[in-house]
């Protein structure tokens, strides 16, 4: 494994397991409040997913066995990276489905090394089950983008309710909604249309309603099982 820079910020993500719950407050932020609030802003979302993108890499250098396994697996940021820069000025079909994979691709990159961490060896702990509700988190923002992208590509995919706000976002607007599905809450505001959207719908409550139990459940157990042994 490649030693970290203590120093660096987003270094200390990854050195410590109570940088998963850093991780869990900026989901928090970004979600809750930075989202609906500044999601119609495509220079900000562009500068938001930058920091996490930097919060990946930091990740990858400080998890990877060796120098080379880390900068093999550092391409396909990098290429997000500069796939992104290129959709602010070049807006065709094949940027769009180069950055929406390339989006996909990344989050999931980032879902696997927030696995490692939950599952690296040793008791159970606190801040391993926050890292399995960062997980959680992360697996919303996937089914977002999917649905952003599905919404923007195919006409009619999806019924809105109109909203009277102005600073109301499509990013808003899905981020709410893949919420509501993963946690089956479903209040109706947003309806999928299209065979490939319903079926992405179901998908992501089914994996909503599994993964607590199936993850967390298993953490909460075990972390009890390690209390009681000692």
């Amino acid at each position: 494994m490649i030693k970290p820079k203590e120093n660096r910020f987003f270094y200390r993500f990854w050195i410590k397991e109570s940088g998963l719950s850093g991780m869990l407050i900026l989901l928090f932020i970004m979600h809750f409040i930075v989202i609906p609030l500044f999601g119609s802003r495509a220079s900000f979302m562009v500068i938001l997913n930058l920091f996490w993108m930097l919060l990946l890499l930091a990740g990858i250098y400080s998890l990877a066995k060796n120098k080379q396994q880390a900068i093999r697996i550092s391409i396909l940021p990098f290429l997000f990276i500069v796939c992104q820069w290129i959709s602010m000025f070049n807006k065709g079909t094949f940027i769009l489905v180069a950055d929406f994979v390339l989006t996909i691709a990344t989050l999931c990159l980032l879902i696997v090394f927030v696995l490692i961490k939950v599952f690296e060896a040793g008791p159970v702990t606190t801040y391993k089950i926050i890292g399995s509700v960062v997980v959680y988190m992360l697996l919303a923002n996937l089914w977002c983008i999917a649905y952003l992208f599905l919404f923007e590509q195919i006409e009619g995919s999806f019924q809105l309710t109109p909203s009277q706000f102005k600073i109301n976002s499509d990013q808003a607007n899905f981020m709410y909604f893949s919420y509501v599905t993963i946690t089956s809450t479903g209040f109706g505001e947003i309806v999928p249309l299209h065979p490939v959207v319903r079926s992405l719908v179901q998908i992501e409550a089914f994996t909503g309603v599994l993964f607590p139990v199936i993850l967390i459940g298993r953490l909460v157990s075990d972390a009890n099982f390690f209390q009681n042994k000692e």
